[in-house]
């Protein structure tokens, strides 16, 4: 028997893939298409406190090996979330991670107190969002950043808190042992890197809103690096995302550190990319005699 089952910190998944947050809706989505019991959990989209609308389009731009959006957390709101999600995502053995998102930390500390009333399993602190009451510099581009929305919402979070680390700051380690003393329950990463694309016969950004998150296998490389520095830095949990397509790709997050996985841009091109990523996590450990996955996570042998 092969054990895929991991704890994060009291969220305790069947397998370590996670749809990720953004990429899969509400999973009523995709349920037509592949099989929602058979994912370890689901992010859902970025949820903000009030029904948002997002940006205006074109808000998605195909790039070499991945894309740019700047989709603007287009969502019915937190409230209509609980009343009309949870009780279609609660019908499938899978376990819901609601990923929260705001421009102010009363926003985040708002939602995060509304849904630990709620029937989840755990929360995911967006901290790419723009600080309005800092200039718009976002939550976590700093450690005083970070450190302040990390405590704050802490107080009103019931359920396990994951803090969604950016990529576009000075020094990931830095930011990701900030969250962790100041309650953080574990750490995901890479949320995406700022891209542009320009369309060279209008002379103009492809994109509405001019610059968008870069993600797909294009990020991979950045973000194995980056789970495996964060890895090292922490102890609580690490949850490894950026351009995972397949189970070979989630093995070499697990060898880094990461003690799950989340699957994003891949689920456009393949719908069943996170039970096809879970299968090829238990074919790889079959072949090389692992029985447990956490006698894989972290066990790279550096040169």
């Amino acid at each position: 028997m092969i054990d895929l089952s991991v704890d994060i910190k009291g969220l305790k998944l069947k397998n370590p893939v996670i749809a990720a947050s953004g990429t899969f809706g509400f999973g009523r989505e995709f349920k037509e298409y592949t099989n929602l019991d058979m994912i370890g959990g689901i992010s859902v989209k970025g949820l903000t406190l009030e029904e948002r609308q997002g940006n205006k389009p074109p808000r998605i731009a195909e790039t070499p090996a991945g894309i740019l959006n700047s989709v603007g957390l287009q969502n019915p709101g937190v409230k209509a979330f609980v009343k009309n999600e949870i009780p279609f995502l609660r019908k499938h053995d899978t376990k819901i991670i609601a990923n929260i998102a705001g421009n102010t930390i009363e926003d985040y500390c708002k939602m995060a107190e509304i849904l630990s009333d709620s029937d989840i399993d755990g929360i995911e602190l967006n901290v790419s969002c723009p600080n309005v009451k800092k200039g718009c510099v976002a939550f976590g581009n700093t450690v005083a950043g970070i450190s302040d929305i990390t405590k704050k919402v802490r107080s009103f979070c019931k359920k396990p808190l994951i803090v969604k680390l950016t990529p576009n700051v000075t020094d990931i380690k830095e930011v990701a042992m900030a969250a962790e003393s100041e309650g953080a329950d574990a750490i995901s990463l890479i949320n995406t890197i700022l891209g542009m694309a320009i369309d060279i016969h209008r002379r103009k950004p492809i994109l509405a809103n001019n610059m968008g998150g870069l993600s797909g296998p294009a990020v991979k490389p950045v973000a194995v690096r980056m789970v495996y520095e964060v890895s090292k830095s922490v102890s609580i949990p690490v949850i490894g995302m950026g351009g995972i397509s397949n189970g070979d790709d989630a093995i070499e997050f697990m060898l880094a550190g990461a003690s799950a996985v989340m699957v994003g841009t891949a689920n456009f091109i393949n719908p069943s990319a996170c039970v096809d990523t879970a299968e090829g996590i238990k074919n790889y450990m079959k072949m090389h005699g692992f029985n447990n996955v956490y006698d894989l996570i972290g066990s790279l042998e550096l040169n």
